[in-house]
């Protein structure tokens, strides 16, 4: 493979620095160089800087590379979504229109809509066919910049269809380009074949479900819906407890419809991660801090499904490390646009344009455990970066629903553009 030496780009954000959640004033520190350049060898980023001061290095070298003009563009690491339900079977676009018409999401859950509707789907495609339409959502996320996406299953709340979910994810992993992140989430719901006997699925979530997760080695993350409705804190406690004692992170989704102490839980729990919290309390947010509880927030979720936005700012400002992410999903956010997502945590949850890449890239990553690999430009981590064509960061977020992306690689390899 031919090195490849990325130069003269307007601006080259790298978000370089150490790898752990940024908070505070550090969300906002890009890295930016000026005229920037970078060289790549065998998948890894050799070394970053000014055109010039690599000019010096590798000018000798040129000959032997690919070489890519950035000029008047904007290059950044590969942006890292996650939180994503990627992986299901089938589509729910009748449910906008009953929304539109007045339908609550628990009211369209409660109807056998919702998670139960994409549950039967998936449960009744094969494992090919559940491929295939993966598939079609990832090479869109790359389209649009994304590297790195965290993918959950959840949607066959039975030993076989959760299995199969997981399964799908690894082979993706496999064999496309972007690395996915597999999340267990037996958790998302109640089947309708356990209603009212809530206690019993529990049991065989955790006795049956967690154990063969963990013996395959099929995900890397727990993740549960703690909500009214859905799953108590003191269930989703005994969930998320269960595959902790099996080697797997916890994660939550809490507060996203009402306030119901999952902030506290993620905290209680040691959550590497808390989801949506549109509805968390003040105490929720500084023990989150207090416990360096990642935050991630699912701005186009809340467009969706036509409510108040978390309050990012606010989590900003309180210490929380912020991260921003699609929620792909069938039902209340069926987007792969990373950078739409960026656009709505400016305007609705009050990130500054730096705050919202960094929220997309470090702290991304930090919130799956891949900080060590991708989230930033610079030398030894994997070659995934975009060209973005446009000049500056500031247009990425200001140029609002507009793909942006020129190219993008992949561990070294152009996979866009």
């Amino acid at each position: 493979m031919k090195p490849i030496w990325i130069k003269n780009a307007a601006q080259l954000a790298t978000i370089s620095g150490a790898n752990k959640p940024r908070t505070r004033e550090a969300m906002s520190d890009l890295g930016v160089i000026e005229n920037g350049s970078l060289w790549i060898e065998n998948g890894k980023i050799m070394a970053v800087g000014s055109t010039a001061e690599l000019e010096r290095i590798y000018g000798e070298r040129a000959s032997e590379a690919n070489i890519v003009d950035a000029t008047g563009r904007l290059v950044t690491p590969g942006l890292v979504d996650p939180h994503t339900h990627v992986a299901y079977g089938g589509s729910r676009e009748r449910e906008f229109e009953m929304r539109l018409e007045g339908a609550t999401y628990m009211d369209i859950m409660n109807a056998g809509g919702g998670i139960h509707a994409t549950t039967r789907m998936t449960r009744e495609a094969t494992e090919d066919e559940l491929i295939e339409q993966t598939t079609r959502r990832l090479d869109s996320f790359l389209a649009h910049g994304v590297t790195t996406v965290e993918g959950k299953s959840g949607y066959g709340l039975d030993l076989e269809t959760e299995i199969k979910q997981l399964r799908v994810m690894k082979r993706l992993n496999e064999t496309h380009p972007i690395d996915l992140i597999p999340t267990f989430m037996g958790g998302h719901a109640v089947p309708r074949e356990y209603k009212g006997r809530e206690d019993e699925y529990i049991d065989v979530l955790v006795n049956d479900m967690l154990p063969k997760v963990a013996d395959e080695e099929l995900a890397v993350f727990n993740d549960v819906f703690c909500e009214v409705g859905v799953f108590t804190p003191e269930q989703s406690e005994r969930i998320l407890l269960a595959g902790k004692e099996l080697g797997l992170v916890p994660k939550i989704h809490a507060d996203e419809i009402e306030s119901y102490g999952g902030a506290e839980l993620a905290a209680k729990v040691g959550a590497i991660s808390a989801e949506h919290l549109l509805k968390a309390s003040d105490e929720g947010v500084r023990l989150m801090a207090e416990a360096g509880v990642i935050a991630c927030l699912l701005p186009a979720t809340a467009l969706y499904l036509r409510e108040e936005a978390a309050q990012g700012r606010a989590m900003i400002d309180a210490g929380v490390a912020v991260a921003i992410s699609t929620d792909c999903n069938p039902g209340s956010s069926p987007t792969t646009s990373m950078p739409l997502v960026m656009n709505l945590a400016c305007i609705s949850m009050r990130l500054t344009p730096a705050e919202a890449l960094v929220a997309a890239t470090m702290n991304g990553a930090c919130a799956i455990g891949m900080e060590e690999k991708v989230g930033s430009i610079e030398v030894g981590k994997q070659a995934d970066i975009v060209m973005w064509h446009i000049s500056n960061y500031q247009e990425l977020q200001y140029l609002f629903g507009v793909n942006h992306v020129q190219s993008v690689w992949k561990k070294g390899v152009q996979v866009v553009g």
